[in-house]
């Protein structure tokens, strides 16, 4: 299962917490020009987050991606949009509970446990050749069913726009095989 995080949004560029915007057009060029995933599509099954950034990724690498809910970014309530130092500011100990509390949604929206398990039922149903098109939260959810991580442990990941992660099956699970591999240059 290759995940590829999709191209970066002006609120990403921001520091803001996740909304459904479109990639910036910079981003969107460097996807058109990948060839290094090119070999990697032949007769997989490719899946994408329901987020315009991932359509418009999908689009720009010349693939029919299906979308799919379970690879929505975490919901963020009445957060989303924002920049984070925003919310530091206006709600420190709201932030604080979200940020050390997986079962937490202080902001109305999906707690961090939630999205992990939301993400960890799809990919124990999904098929094992497989392309996901989607976001940071949903890749480190997937890095933590496999690794038998929670989502603060995860949070730990680093995973840029544009790059891949890769789970293999394995006996009983998942073997990663990379973290936020650069394909796209």
């Amino acid at each position: 299962m290759l995940f590829l995080r999709h191209a970066s949004t002006p609120g990403m560029r921001s520091a803001c917490f996740p909304s459904d915007e479109p990639a910036d057009a910079a981003s969107l060029r460097q996807a058109a020009n990948a060839e290094a995933l090119d070999s990697r599509t032949g007769e997989k099954s490719l899946w994408a987050a329901p987020a315009t950034a991932a359509r418009q990724t999908a689009d720009a690498l010349g693939w029919a991606a299906i979308e799919v809910p379970e690879l929505a970014e975490v919901d963020s309530g009445r957060w989303r949009g924002l920049p984070y130092t925003q919310v530091a500011q206006t709600e420190p100990a709201a932030l604080a509970a979200w940020l050390s509390d997986p079962e937490a949604a202080p902001h109305g929206g999906e707690s961090q446990a939630d999205l992990a398990a939301r993400v960890a039922g799809w990919l124990d149903k999904a098929e094992l050749v497989s392309i996901v098109i989607c976001d940071v939260g949903v890749i480190r959810a997937a890095l933590g069913h496999a690794l038998g991580l929670g989502p603060l442990q995860t949070a730990r990941f680093d995973v840029a726009p544009l790059t891949t992660t890769e789970l293999l099956p394995a006996r009983g699970g998942w073997r990663v095989a990379h973290v936020n591999r650069k394909v796209i240059t």
